[in-house]
C-alpha cells in the first residue's frame, strides 16, 4: 500500500475513533469531518471522470448534512439540554435527518447509489462498511426518536428491495443491499447495541468476501459473471458467500437475522417483523438469480489466468459454513 493511502486510511479510522470515544457532540462532529476529509483522496485516486464526479456528490451531500447536523447541535445548546438533545421535535428531526443522509438511509439514499457506480470496489466496500460506523454510534448515542427510525427502517427495506430489482449493476446491487442490511441494524441498535455490534462485524465480514471476488476477477455487471466459468471452485464460494448476505440458512447471515427477530418478538414489534421477513425473501430470490445466471446462463466465454486460492481467503469462506455449529452458541449469548 502506497504511503498517501495508508496515511488517510489512518486518518479515516482515527475519525471514526474520535466518534466513538467523544463526550462532546462538537467532538463527534469533527470526527465526522475528518473522515469526510480522509476518504474524499481515496475517492480520487484513479482521476478519472467517473471517480472525481463521485468524490464531488460525495464531498457535496456529506457537507450539506454536516452543516444540518452542526445547526440542530447549536440550537439545541442554546436553547435546550445540550448533553441529551432531546426536547425538541423539529431539531430532533434535523439531527436525525442530517445523521441519515450521512449514512445514506432511504429516503434519503440517492446520492449513495450513484456515488457507489463510479467507484471502484476498494472504495465502493469503505463505504458501505466503515462509513456507516459513525453516523450509528452517534444514533446510539441519542434518546432514540422511535417513530420517525420505525419510519426509516421501513422505507429502506421496502425501496432497497424493490430497487434491486432487474439491475445488471452488481455495485448498485450491492448499495441497495446495504440500504437493506442497514434497515436491521437501525433496529439491532435500538434493541440491543451488542448485537449490532455482531451483525455490523459479520455484515462487512461477508461483504468483504463478497467483493473481493467481485474485485479480483473486474466484475461490475451480471453477464461478466461468466468470467468465473473456468474457475468453478470460486464460484461456489461467491455463491455461498452470497447465500449468507441473503440470510439463507445455515450460513451466518441467517442466524443473525434469525436473532434480530426474536428480539423484535420480545418487544412486540410483529407488523415491522413481518415486513423486513417479507422484504428479505424479495432480497434473497434477487441474490438467488445472480447465483442462477452464472450457474445456468453462458453469455460469453472468457480466458482467465488460474490464480493461486489463497489460503487465508478460503478459512474465512469456511466461516460461513461453521454456523450450524455455533448457532446455539448465539442464541445462549443473547
Amino acid at each position: 500500500m502506497k504511503f498517501w493511502k495508508l496515511l488517510f486510511m489512518n486518518s479515516l479510522i482515527l475519525g471514526i475513533l474520535i466518534v466513538i470515544s467523544s463526550c462532546s457532540w462538537f467532538s463527534m462532529w469533527m470526527g465526522l469531518e475528518i473522515n469526510l476529509l480522509s476518504f474524499i483522496p481515496l475517492m480520487m485516486k484513479k482521476m478519472n471522470s467517473y471517480s472525481n464526479e463521485s468524490a464531488l456528490k460525495y464531498f457535496l451531500i456529506q457537507v450539506l448534512a454536516s452543516i444540518l447536523l452542526l445547526i440542530s447541535i447549536i440550537l439545541n445548546s442554546y436553547f435546550f439540554d445540550f448533553v441529551l438533545l432531546n426536547y425538541n421535535i423539529i431539531l430532533n428531526f434535523i439531527l436525525y435527518s442530517s445523521i441519515m443522509t450521512k449514512m445514506g438511509a432511504a429516503p434519503f439514499h440517492f446520492w449513495f447509489i450513484e456515488v457507489i457506480e463510479g467507484l471502484n470496489w476498494n472504495n465502493s466496500l469503505i463505504l458501505m462498511t466503515l462509513q456507516k460506523i459513525s453516523p450509528f454510534i452517534i444514533i446510539s448515542y441519542t434518546k432514540m426518536f422511535f417513530n420517525y427510525i420505525y419510519s426509516i427502517i421501513i422505507i429502506s427495506v421496502i425501496l432497497s428491495t424493490i430497487s434491486s430489482m432487474n439491475l445488471i449493476s452488481l455495485r448498485k446491487i450491492m448499495a441497495f443491499s446495504s440500504i437493506n442490511h442497514m434497515g436491521w441494524m437501525l433496529i439491532l441498535i435500538i434493541l440491543n447495541k451488542t448485537l449490532w455490534f455482531y451483525y455490523l462485524f459479520i455484515y462487512c465480514f461477508i461483504n468483504f468476501l463478497v467483493i473481493f471476488i467481485f474485485k479480483k476477477n473486474k466484475i461490475f455487471y451480471i453477464f461478466q459473471l461468466n468470467n468465473l466459468e473456468k474457475n468453478k471452485f470460486l464460484k461456489f464460494i461467491l455463491s455461498l458467500n452470497i447465500l449468507s448476505l441473503g440470510g439463507f440458512p445455515p450460513f451466518i447471515g441467517f442466524y443473525m437475522k434469525w436473532i434480530s427477530l426474536n428480539f423484535m418478538m420480545k418487544y412486540e414489534l410483529y407488523m415491522l417483523s413481518l415486513i423486513m421477513i417479507l422484504c428479505s425473501l424479495f432480497m434473497l430470490f434477487i441474490y438467488t438469480r445472480l447465483i442462477f445466471f452464472f450457474f445456468t446462463i453462458k453469455l460469453f466465454e472468457m480466458k482467465l489466468k488460474k490464480k493461486k486460492i489463497n489460503i487465508l481467503f478460503l478459512l474465512t469462506n469456511f466461516f460461513n459454513i461453521l454456523a450450524l455449529s455455533l448457532s446455539p452458541w448465539l442464541f445462549n449469548f443473547f
